[in-house]
């Protein structure tokens, strides 16, 4: 475990404009085809997600907003990347991405949110995320598709990172690895905003 730090000289900018939770025009779009693609009834994903057959119609349609959660849970269940529900389409090419456009995702009470840092053209087996929780926020996640591997370290705070039952608690420098596809959990046990940066690996490519 890394020693003590200057809080002060850690503490966390304000962001440069206000946070945009994901679209859903494009999140519809990818969950009708991920569904339609494996034959899927809205019922039958909803039995295998435990996400309701009314807030997945809703989400097709654009006309309701998915937390983290419930991305995850639909993503799990269809066994597909996170990246595969907010891709937005377009062809691969260098650019920036300006933290003032970036999309962010948070949880049910705002206190955890996640930001994607890498383009939303495609799939990937591989996705970096700048994850924020605030003073006592907690983020309980869903096992993640088989095999699926996480890979976070902390840059400013103190967490705990529990995985099954096991209890890992990390200071400002510590990193950890393991596999996500069992219930697994972030909780800051700081005194300040945590900030962290995870590494998703999944097992194999979008089918």
């Amino acid at each position: 475990m890394s020693g003590a730090v200057d809080a002060s000289a850690h503490r966390l900018a304000p962001p440069r404009a206000s946070r945009q939770r994901e679209g859903t025009p494009e999140v519809g779009a990818n969950l009708r085809r991920l569904r339609s693609r494996r034959g899927l009834s809205l019922a039958r994903l909803a039995e295998r997600s435990g996400v309701s057959r009314a807030m997945l119609s809703q989400i097709e349609l654009g006309q309701s907003t998915p937390t983290i959660s419930v991305l995850w849970k639909i993503a799990g269940a269809l066994a597909v990347p996170f990246s595969a529900l907010i891709t937005s389409g377009g062809p691969a090419a260098p650019r920036v991405l300006s933290a003032r456009d970036a999309k962010i995702l948070t949880n049910h009470d705002g206190s955890f949110t996640s930001r994607a840092l890498f383009p939303f053209n495609e799939p990937r087996r591989n996705e970096l995320y700048e994850l924020r929780l605030t003073v006592g926020g907690q983020e309980l996640a869903e096992p993640h598709a088989p095999g699926t591997v996480e890979n976070l370290v902390v840059t400013v705070g103190e967490v705990e990172i529990i995985v099954a039952s096991t209890v890992h608690r990390l200071r400002t420098g510590d990193a950890i690895l393991f596999t996500a596809d069992v219930p697994h959990a972030y909780r800051n046990v700081g005194r300040e905003e945590a900030l962290m940066y995870l590494v998703m690996a999944y097992a194999e490519d979008v089918g």
